[in-house]
């Protein structure tokens, strides 16, 4: 594997690292817990989370890759205080069951998109597309709470996400091809399969997780 996958991938799995840690240190400190779910707090860090999509997905081909670095290391920070919620709702094992399964989905869909001969940018605005109206339907669904209308949501979400996580690292192998072997580029394949990882988990987690009583 190349220079740029690599540093990809390793970003990736360090913002996974960050995620995971940050919810379950949260998650077991019930202070933290009360100070964030407790109170107008969680909106506030909901908020700060899009921000950061939208300022980062703007802005990180004019950053530094230092800046890059710090952007993507706190949506990583910001991420994992709300990922505690996965903690507190399901049991550590099965969160972990539910991490081996999702790498090795992660892995197959990674390996399509890098072995694929088609061209998998045909498909990326259809995957827009879908990721906005399946925004859509969240944002519906958090005032009405259709159980069956989550169920679908999930099921979009996986069948999208999986798409996507082809559709990046066919689009990363392309980049590495043409001799790029730039902080700022990894950084960037980094965050675009981190957002793919922690969706394509959360999903799976809501259908096979363990919940606790």
């Amino acid at each position: 594997m190349n220079q740029l996958l690599s540093k990809t991938f390793l970003w990736m799995f360090v913002g996974l690292f960050v995620t995971f840690l940050t919810g379950y240190i949260v998650s077991i400190n019930e202070n933290m817990v009360l100070s964030i779910f407790g109170g107008p707090f969680f909106w506030l860090i909901i908020i700060l989370e899009f921000a950061l999509v939208i300022y980062f997905s703007a802005r990180v081909h004019k950053m530094k890759p230092m800046t890059a670095k710090i952007c993507f290391l706190l949506y990583s920070f910001v991420s994992g205080l709300t990922f505690s919620s996965v903690f507190i709702g399901f049991n550590v094992g099965s969160v972990m069951y539910v991490f081996l399964i999702e790498a090795v989905v992660f892995a197959i869909f990674g390996a399509i998109g890098y072995f694929i001969k088609t061209d998998l940018g045909k498909i990326s605005t259809f995957l827009l597309m879908g990721l906005l109206a399946l925004i859509i339907c969240v944002i519906v669904n958090m005032f009405i709470w259709n159980s069956t209308l989550d169920l679908i949501i999930s099921i979009v979400a996986l069948i999208i996400f999986f798409g996507f996580t082809a559709y990046d690292i066919q689009k990363m192998k392309i980049l590495s091809n043409t001799g790029i072997d730039n902080d700022v580029v990894a950084i960037n394949g980094a965050f675009e399969l981190y957002l793919d990882f922690i969706n394509i988990f959360l999903h799976l987690l809501s259908f096979i997780g363990d919940a606790k009583d």
